[in-house]
């Protein structure tokens, strides 16, 4: 399939969306659920894969749909068409609060390897298939870095990162230790591997679980500060448990409903 040549603008701070240009019959590929909003010129179509495959027969389809399954994502994504004949545009927002990152896959040696849950989109012709760490010890130990999405093309992809960004680019024998959350994407030649902390009471009581994610150059990686996976720990940790919150609800009604502050603010107590 052909690479549409998207033009596009990253909008916002902490909360981006990427606001995608189609000219006319060029078409872009979403994620399931990461549309903002589009112009009335533009079609919706669900589609079995990522699209690439729809010239290849049911069983290019259904390839392309069981790689995704794979990696935790939808059956399905979203390929919305310019079908008019003027330029439109079509929003993608970004799910959790952290930046959205342009990643030209020519100018990248046309692969790229990130997390299973960073895509968010890219131009019609970009490839999502499925990476497996070929090493046992990654594939018993790597948590969120053993299976990861591939993006392959020549055109424009768009990944998702929680929090602040940091590019390395590792020059040959340099090596990164990274939590295995914070390693959003990476270039194939980059090697990966997974490294024990090494001493039995930080990994009891460091916090920062009993492995990393070791990266060798060369190539380049992505890291994020806020990993999903961190900040839906710390809010469940910080959420009321047990109805916790109703509890204290009802300390405060009745102080203030029958209580002193009740009395207080009735004008009774004097």
């Amino acid at each position: 399939m052909s690479m549409d040549v998207v033009d596009f603008e990253i909008k916002g701070s902490e909360m981006q969306f990427v606001e995608v240009e189609l000219d006319p019959g060029e078409a872009a590929i979403g994620e399931a659920g990461s549309m903002m909003f589009m112009d009335a010129g533009i079609g919706m179509d669900s589609v079995f894969g990522d699209g690439s495959a729809q010239q290849g027969g049911f069983f290019g389809k259904l390839l392309g749909a069981g790689k995704r399954l794979v990696t935790g994502e939808s059956l399905f994504t979203t390929v919305y068409t310019n079908q008019s004949t003027s330029k439109q545009r079509v929003g993608f927002a970004a799910p959790n609060p952290g930046k959205i990152l342009p990643m030209n896959l020519k100018q990248l040696g046309g692969m790229l390897i990130c997390q299973k849950d960073a895509f968010l989109c890219a131009a019609r012709g970009v490839s999502l298939g499925i990476y497996f760490q070929q090493k046992l010890s990654v594939g018993f130990f790597g948590g969120e870095g053993f299976i990861m999405q591939k993006l392959e093309g020549d055109g424009l992809a768009f990944v998702h990162a929680g929090g602040t960004v940091m590019r390395r680019d590792l020059q040959p024998g340099q090596t990164l230790l990274v939590d295995t959350g914070c390693l959003v994407a990476m270039t194939p030649n980059v090697n990966f591997e997974i490294q024990y902390v090494g001493k039995i009471k930080t990994a009891l009581f460091g916090g920062e679980g009993l492995f990393f994610a070791k990266v060798t150059g060369p190539g380049t990686v992505w890291l994020q500060s806020l990993p999903f996976s961190r900040l839906a720990s710390r809010v469940f940790a910080a959420a009321p448990q047990r109805g916790g919150s109703r509890e204290e609800g009802s300390v405060l009604t009745g102080l203030v409903g029958g209580g002193v502050l009740g009395g207080i603010l009735s004008g009774d107590d004097k």
